[in-house]
């Protein structure tokens, strides 16, 4: 090390005798809560991304270190002050460090979770707090361990100063600034954690397929403060309770109720043994808009062949997302719950990633998840991994065809690589696909420009019929081009005849339908949360239109009960074409505008929470509803729901756990 400048010498020890503490810290994890009884080699793949994890801390620790010590009344080799200072900062740093190992080990113990932002929550009752911790831990013994721990460390590391500063420093100016640029190029690099277009992320340790893994990689820092955005977002037990008869009249379950809500409802169809299992793909749309569509009524015929499988398969071309954004669509559709997290999606939060999902369901299926792009976006990596049991996982870093853009390989190669794969699996299958095309930079590959024509501006431009750019235009008659590529390719194979292909939108698209729609769908922004609902398996369903009130939520209930399997529903979605099914209904949670609303087959209720405006207008009309004489029942009564399924949501995004 004598060739590197004496601060950044210094520095790599500092960073070196954190790692070594981390790491011990993992070990000590490891061996108090081995319940399950693993050799070390049976976690060393844990303990490996777990040094990722810690060597982020170091590198943030690192990096703040040599950037404050350029500053020569912080240089601990230039100054007496700065080696006070450093002296202190260590000591109470080392403090704070081993606070969060302690707290993380009694959580741990508790709930067998890592440490998150929720145990913030007990300062509210503070003394309450205090005197529970008082009475129930070594108090005095852990505040004396944790001081004479940050004081032996502190210690440690003043040693390692003084050693080092015997040392000369015989470095150039010109090497010192070369040494300085590199390490902090390094340290960069091991924050961010890895070679990728997105960064190390907490739902990467749940890749390794076992809650106690994914544990063990953790560290407190990584779990604390990647939950501290959400615990300002609580829900209110209370009024989940109070809300739990209505909710649970709503979906067809007894309202009785012991300490907690219980949501679950098992359904057992009648001649399950008369069928055979039916193959499961379901196709997780990009930004399929309704209006932008033919099946929308927009004139210029954008999905052709979708709306081919439309006339021949059941679609519900009144169906709406519970709210805006890719992550959360594919939240609701695969957990059943709508996404009410602020300000960011529950998908990022690591306290909300253990999630039951009727897809487990699905008995001696195998289970599949293509995506073209990575699923580390958005952390969904985390609620597919952790969740969905023994699921093959194919992106772009195993697909073998190459990207096209920042999303990954495009969708027509993305449908016949899944395609390749499903022709080949001799048990019953679930396959998820999530495309990406439709989206900005709105890229179609040259591949199938031969094949695929882009359409001129339309008379009278592109804003007219509901798209912003002719970008825009050709990227959504591209997905339809690629749903046909698709469905040409699927056809061709022994297990087309026994699948059920189901098409949603994972969000609809801001913009302006025009004519085709009342004005409440671009006023009030329904067109956003507006998309097609398709069940396409011509030899098993007859073709039906439904006009009725539905939501993404509804989609697996659904699925399963054209299956004839048995499950559990835990959450909020209903069986679409089960007698009991209740009334159309849908919930609509705006996170951008901080608001709350219900549609039925007439009108929509919004809420906005923070001033408590509210508006009531028709869905099928321009008609005013002001003067309405059943204007404030229909208030009241949606207001009502819209607040049932916004507490409820917010609950079970915290207690749907897996079964």
């Amino acid at each position: 090390m004598n060739r590197f400048p004496i601060l950044l010498r210094w520095v790599l020890w500092v960073g070196l005798i954190f790692l070594l503490v981390f790491t011990l810290m993992r070990f000590g994890l490891y061996y108090v809560f081995n319940k399950q009884g693993n050799s070390f080699f049976d976690v060393l793949d844990a303990f490996l991304l777990g040094l990722r994890f810690d060597l982020r801390v170091v590198a943030i620790i690192c990096l703040f270190v040599l950037l404050l010590s350029s500053i020569p009344f912080f240089n601990p080799f230039k100054t007496s002050s700065g080696k006070r200072f450093w002296n202190w900062f260590f000591f109470l740093l080392c403090f704070v460090l081993f606070l969060f190992y302690v707290a993380d080990f009694a959580h741990y113990a508790y709930l067998t979770q890592r440490l998150n932002a929720s145990v913030l929550n007990y300062l509210k009752d503070a003394l309450i707090s205090m005197k529970m911790v008082w009475q129930s831990y070594p108090v005095v013994w852990l505040i004396l361990a944790l001081v004479g721990g940050s004081l032996l460390l502190g210690w440690i590391i003043r040693r390692i100063l003084q050693r080092v500063e015997k040392n000369s420093d015989n470095t150039t100016r010109r090497r010192r600034n070369t040494s300085m640029l590199v390490a902090c190029l390094l340290f960069g690099l091991l924050i961010f954690g890895k070679f990728d277009q997105y960064p190390l992320r907490w739902s990467d340790a749940f890749d390794l397929n076992n809650d106690y893994k994914a544990g063990l990689a953790l560290n407190p820092f990584e779990s604390f403060f990647n939950t501290l955005s959400f615990r300002h977002n609580p829900y209110d037990e209370k009024k989940v309770k109070e809300f739990f008869p209505l909710m649970a009249d709503l979906l067809g379950k007894s309202s009785t109720m012991d300490s907690i809500p219980d949501f679950n409802r098992k359904i057992n169809p009648a001649d399950t043994a008369s069928n055979p299992s039916m193959n499961v793909i379901l196709v997780i749309c990009e930004s399929f808009s309704s209006y932008k569509s033919t099946v929308g009524g927009n004139p210029l015929n954008t999905t052709p062949f979708f709306d081919s499988m439309a006339r021949k398969g059941i679609l519900f071309d009144r169906c709406f997302v519970p709210a805006y954004g890719t992550a959360r669509g594919v939240w609701a559709t695969l957990t059943g719950t709508p996404d009410v997290s602020m300000p960011q999606t529950a998908s990022r939060n690591p306290a909300a990633v253990d999630q039951h999902t009727i897809i487990n369901d699905f008995n001696g299926y195998e289970k599949f998840y293509f995506i073209g792009g990575s699923p580390s976006w958005a952390n969904i990596r985390g609620l597919l991994m952790n969740n969905i049991k023994d699921l093959n996982l194919y992106d772009e870093q195993t697909l073998e065809v190459p990207k096209v853009d920042v999303w990954g390989v495009s969708d027509k190669n993305l449908f016949l690589e899944a395609n390749k794969i499903l022709a080949t699996q001799s048990k019953p299958f679930f396959a998820v696909i999530q495309t990406a095309d439709n989206h900005r930079p709105y890229t179609i590959p040259e591949e199938d420009l031969k094949e695929f024509r882009k359409l001129d501006p339309p008379k009278g431009g592109v804003k007219k019929y509901g798209f912003e750019s002719l970008e825009q235009l050709n990227a959504f008659r591209y997905t339809d081009y690629c749903f046909w590529k698709f469905m040409e390719a699927a056809e061709k194979e022994n297990y087309f005849s026994n699948t059920v292909f189901v098409f949603v939108g994972d969000h609809g698209l801001p913009g302006d339908p025009g004519k085709l729609y009342p004005k409440s769908w671009s006023e009030q922004r329904l067109a956003v949360y507006h998309v097609p609902l398709l069940f396409y398996a011509p030899q098993k369903l007859s073709a039906k239109k439904s006009d009725k009130i539905c939501s993404q939520i509804d989609v697996l209930p659904t699925i399963a009960g054209i299956c004839k399997i048995p499950y559990t529903n835990s959450t909020l979605g209903r069986d679409l074409l089960a007698p009991n099914a209740g009334p159309g209904l849908a919930f609509i949670f705006d996170s951008d505008f901080i608001q709350v609303g219900v549609l039925n087959d007439s009108v929509y209720f919004r809420r906005q929470l923070s001033t408590g405006n509210e508006e009531l207008v028709s869905i099928i009309s321009n008609t005013p509803l002001d003067k309405s004489p059943t204007k404030d029942k229909v208030s009241s009564e949606l207001r009502k729901l819209s607040e049932a399924y916004f507490e409820t949501s917010r609950w079970l995004l915290l207690h749907n756990r897996k079964k």
